[in-house]
């Protein structure tokens, strides 16, 4: 007898299965796995050993969950970097740096980074370049700290328990308790700053990017010299990043 799920394609099944675990706000169990890509257990235990050989999961230490592996890890980047899916983004960006003035950038959580999805740069000659594909420190960047805050509490409390929190300058945040009083804040205001945390001089304020089901994917950040953009004037910008946010949220889908 020939079922509806004997006519879902090899390739197909895989890839429920690859979604499912991309998805996930935490590894997934082969039980978890199962009932969320709604196949039997002996395929997605199939399916799984065939996606880890390939580099596209990679198990948990204890063996028992599998997260994203390296390999899927690298074609979301492709993804996400490929000039046709950046356009309407860097659209958006760019309409962003015309209303306040500066340099914009959207960003999102790369492992214990940030990393730059698109940067639309001002016109004015004193700025700081930073290409696509960069990567920055959480602890010490505005949009790495919105990020961190904003994670699930379980995942935040693991990051944070292994992040390293080294001194680039004098603002720079180096105590953990220090660091989740102000991570609490920003869960609060939704708004996160960089005190010319990073580099001396460059201050930023960022603010988080989310899909229609509230789930957040990147920051929309504006930054620029503090001798130009204190950090007052750099707030007074956040709605204007709140409505930039909303937008680029939509092209996350």
């Amino acid at each position: 007898m020939t079922t509806k799920l004997d006519r879902v394609p090899p390739l197909l099944r895989a890839f429920a299965v690859l979604e499912q675990v991309a998805s996930g706000k935490q590894p997934l169990t082969l039980q978890e796995a199962t009932a969320a890509a709604g196949l039997p257990k002996p395929t997605v235990h199939r399916l799984l050993a065939m996606l880890e050989h390939a580099g596209l999961v990679a198990r948990e230490p204890d063996g028992k969950r599998v997260a994203p592996g390296p390999r899927l890890a690298r074609l979301a980047l492709d993804v996400l970097t490929n000039d046709a899916v950046r356009a309407p983004r860097r659209a958006i960006l760019a309409r962003l740096v015309d209303t306040v003035g500066e340099t914009c950038n959207l960003t999102m959580l790369d492992g214990e980074q940030v990393l730059y999805l698109d940067r639309v740069e001002s016109a004015w000659p004193l700025r700081v370049t930073l290409q696509p594909g960069s990567r920055v420190p959480l602890h010490c960047t505005a949009s790495g700290k919105l990020l961190l805050a904003l994670l699930p509490p379980a995942r935040r409390a693991r990051l944070l328990a292994r992040l390293p929190l080294p001194a680039h300058t004098p603002n720079t945040i180096t105590s953990r308790s220090a660091l989740e009083q102000e991570l609490r804040q920003i869960r609060r205001e939704r708004v996160a700053l960089d005190r010319e945390e990073y580099l001396a001089g460059l201050v930023c304020v960022a603010v988080p990017v989310a899909t229609s089901t509230r789930r957040v994917v990147a920051s929309v950040a504006v930054h620029a010299p503090v001798m130009r953009m204190p950090l007052e004037r750099a707030l007074a910008h956040a709605p204007a990043l709140a409505s930039a946010a909303d937008a680029l949220g939509e092209t996350f889908g």
